[in-house]
């Protein structure tokens, strides 16, 4: 009887293909699991329910600012404007929150219609809360 002198091989497990098999399983899953979330809202035929416009909850906007100039311009938002597009900005902020306030600021030496203009535009626009700005003088002991 011969004696067998070669070695035994082991046995190996080649695992490459069920790493390929187990990442082709995850992308498969990945991408059904995802097919499956947009399927879901438009599975059934719905008619949603309506409610009122929401109102806005936060606090009051802060007044806008028109300035105008010694010589009559106005100027809101960093753009100079006409009487006309004053009444289209303020129709339009009007229409953005009822409330709106209008601070106007007028030179002291400066056109005293450019100022009742702005004062008109803003009745005309519907804005019921607009003030002027003015700047307090100091005062001294013994004066009133």
């Amino acid at each position: 009887m011969p004696i067998k002198t070669d070695s035994l091989e082991e046995p190996q497990l080649n695992l490459t293909p069920m790493i390929d098999v187990v990442f082709l399983l995850i992308i498969f899953f990945m991408v059904g699991a995802r097919f499956t979330e947009e399927a879901n809202d438009q599975k059934f035929e719905i008619e949603l329910p309506t409610a009122a416009p929401v109102q806005i909850m936060s606090r009051t906007p802060d007044a806008l600012v028109v300035v105008v100039a010694k010589n009559g311009t106005m100027t809101m938002r960093k753009k100079e404007l006409s009487p006309e597009q004053l009444l289209q900005e303020l129709r339009a902020a009007k229409a953005a929150y009822v409330d709106q306030a209008i601070l106007i600021r007028g030179d002291g030496d400066g056109n005293y219609q450019a100022v009742i203009d702005v004062m008109n535009a803003c009745h005309q626009a519907g804005i019921k809360k607009f003030s002027l700005a003015f700047k307090p003088t100091e005062v001294t002991s013994g004066q009133p």
